[in-house]
């Protein structure tokens, strides 16, 4: 009794002085206000936002088996003869770092399951990357407040091609070798100061003695910390800024609607890494990847057949494959354009219009409100025909890259092959873009139709004079307000009066191109102020809803038949 009282005793004054240093935290520090807006929050549930779940999973993924792989691995490149269980290379010289990842793949317990988990989750996290990217693009997710997201975005795509493309050299094999000698081409081809900086990252001339050692410490230390510095940014402004969502009732450019933090989102999110973490198990353990066996330790005079990088750096070996081989020697040094142009340039070029995009459509149109509706990818068909123009574009410098295989696969010359693509590389995006605009105009005389006679019943019906028609029904009031919903903003009109300046012409000509084109929509005059009501900025903070459905929409912003008016 003594002991049971006593403890009792000891147990309420712990918890008093829990709840003293909980309040007194509270008193400096808001935690329990913080903890409650962050357990209100609202997070999107449609799947298209999970692409960047998917991308964050994946990282972790890498994370946890890079961590193993570390225990393992040896950069040195230092030569030993390997006397190691795999017979068909016993006895040959070849680097620590290639009889390590050896060791890794036959001698250490799961070091083969784990290399491959590795690989696959490299691939899924920039694949993830990219088609996020892609849903922000095409959905205008980019645009204010939202571009110094993307800048972040883009830079996290950008760093996590070099990541991949670090460890990808690390196994000092035949094929990573290959991969290095072109970016010791890539670093030579610098004017002026190429050869400069390839023996300082090299250590001397190609291969040298510390490239793989430099290169274990920028894929375990320096751009790992740069990648979880970025996502934690990247999370932090998703957080502040709320996540877009789509028009449908109850959703408006001025609230933020969704599943609230907790236990929604955490046990769906649960649930998806897990599924990501199985998955890429599962694939490790029966879809081999990078076989570094078969390749055999690198040699700098020998190259393999068919030589393919990884797919998010292979449009730069097919860009290359496409270039004429052009040169300039100029004051003593040789320009060499063939690999200049299509390595350093072109990837600058593409990255930096890229990151400019959302400032360049934001000047060009004139648009500073804030945007928390997402776009149909109709809706903006000049800005969806950019991006498949820009899709067509790397695709086909991705098939340039395997060029002698497709020419030996279909028994047809490396010349034609490369003269074909080079072809489609000029007509294949300014084709894309024509057909995906026509496309998008197309869909949206469909959605016209759609209001103004209504949806198909399947049922037919005679006149008395004999003609047979379609029955229609109204389109459901739903429906209807995700195909009125939208933004239609005018293009910038030059002043009639007095001489227009150059860049006020180049303004208003890219406005027009970029919004000109648009199909438009049957809608009555309430409907029109319901609709300008629901896409107008918002003039405050963003307010969570939750997982309810948002303010209730009126009914004439929600159905009824509606006269061909111009909104």
């Amino acid at each position: 009794m003594f002991l049971r009282r006593h403890r009792n005793r000891w147990n309420a004054r712990a918890k008093a002085a829990v709840v003293r240093g909980f309040d007194a935290a509270d008193g400096r520090l808001p935690l329990a206000e913080l903890a409650r807006g962050a357990l209100r929050k609202a997070f999107p549930d449609h799947w298209a936002f999970l692409l960047g779940e998917i991308a964050l999973y994946a990282f972790v993924v890498l994370l946890l088996t890079g961590v193993y792989l570390t225990l393992f691995f040896d950069p040195s490149m230092v030569e030993t003869v390997y006397a190691g269980p795999y017979a068909p290379l016993q006895g040959q010289r070849m680097t620590q770092a290639y009889t390590t990842t050896l060791r890794l793949s036959f001698e250490v317990r799961g070091g083969l399951l784990i290399r491959q988990v590795h690989h696959w989750a490299a691939l899924v996290f920039v694949a993830a990357i990219a088609v996020h990217m892609l849903r922000v693009f095409f959905t205008g997710a980019f645009r204010k407040p939202r571009e110094a997201n993307w800048v972040v975005g883009v830079t996290l795509f950008v760093l996590a091609m070099l990541e991949g493309f670090a460890g990808y050299s690390l196994p000092d094999d035949l094929l990573s070798g290959t991969g290095l000698r072109t970016a010791a081409t890539i670093v030579g081809s610098v004017p002026v100061l190429g050869t400069y900086l390839e023996m300082a990252l090299f250590g001397g001339q190609f291969p040298g003695q510390v490239v793989i050692p430099r290169l274990y410490v920028l894929h375990v230390l320096l751009v790992p910390a740069l990648l979880v510095a970025l996502v934690t940014l990247h999370l932090l402004l998703v957080f502040y800024l709320k996540h877009t969502h789509w028009a449908v009732p109850g959703r408006t450019n001025r609230n933020a609607v969704g599943q609230p933090m907790v236990p929604h989102f955490v046990t769906k999110s649960s649930g998806l890494f897990l599924l990501v973490f199985g998955t890429l198990t599962v694939t490790g353990g029966i879809a081999q990847v990078n076989p570094v066996w078969n390749y055999g330790p690198y040699r700098p005079d020998q190259v393999s057949a068919g030589s393919q990088p990884d797919w998010y750096v292979g449009f730069l070996e097919g860009a290359m494959r496409l270039m004429p081989a052009w040169d300039t020697v100029v004051a003593g040094h040789t320009i060499m354009w063939n690999v200049f142009v299509p390595t350093l340039v072109l990837p600058g070029v593409l990255f930096t219009a890229l990151l400019c995009y959302p400032f360049l459509e934001k000047w060009a149109t004139g648009d500073h409100a804030e945007h928390h509706l997402c776009d149909r990818p109709r809706n903006r068909p000049a800005r969806t025909a950019l991006g498949v123009a820009g899709i067509v574009f790397y695709a086909v410098l991705l098939l340039a890259g395997g060029n002698d295989v497709i020419a030996f696969t279909f028994r047809v010359s490396v010349e034609t092959i490369t003269w074909l693509l080079r072809v489609a590389l000029v007509l294949g995006p300014v084709l894309a873009f024509a057909v995906t605009k026509r496309i998008c105009l197309a869909l949206q005389a469909a959605d016209r139709r759609r209001l103004t006679r209504g949806e198909e019943t399947r049922q037919v019906e005679q006149a008395v004079y004999g003609e047979l028609s379609g029955r229609h029904r109204p389109v459901p009031a739903d429906v209807r307000y995700r195909l009125l919903v939208r933004e239609s903003p005018e293009p910038l009109a030059l002043p009639e009066d007095g001489p227009v300046p150059r860049r006020l012409r180049l303004r208003a000509a890219l406005s027009r191109f970029l919004l000109a084109d648009r199909v438009v929509l049957p809608a009555r005059a309430e409907e029109r102020a319901a609709v300008a009501e629901r896409t107008a900025p918002p003039t405050r903070p963003l307010v969570p809803e939750g997982s309810g459905e948002g303010a209730a929409v009126p009914a004439a912003a929600e159905g009824g038949g509606g006269e061909d008016v111009t909104p």
